[in-house]
């Protein structure tokens, strides 16, 4: 499902622009225009829910496969010795965008 009122749905939709670096029915994996590390990537789920906890059983399918797929999107984009991932979930964990995304962060020594 799509949000019409959500940036990263915008971005699904190609309403607004973005790098991406992979694509497929369930996600999209593209360039973050705000990194915090050398390489950034922001991977979106395709279906719109804003938290783990809203996810039904495609949704928690959704969230496994984009987990299996990441390790082979971040050694395509040059983090073979390392990176982190990061899942904002609400307000105090500084999530500005709710749509489930996973923050792909490496290219360098990241501090704690």
């Amino acid at each position: 499902m799509i949000e019409n009122n959500c940036v990263f749905c915008k971005i699904l939709k190609g309403e607004i622009p973005s790098v991406k670096v992979f694509e497929d029915d369930k996600m999209l994996v593209f360039k973050d225009i705000e990194p915090k590390a050398k390489v950034h990537l922001l991977a979106v789920a395709k279906d719109h829910f804003k938290l783990l906890e809203e996810a039904d059983e495609k949704g928690r399918g959704l969230v496994s496969y984009m987990l299996f797929k990441i390790p082979q999107i971040a050694k395509e984009n040059g983090l073979e010795n390392g990176y982190r991932l990061v899942i904002n979930q609400g307000d105090d964990a500084g999530q500005t965008v709710f749509h489930l995304h996973i923050h792909i962060l490496g290219g360098e020594t990241l501090p704690w």
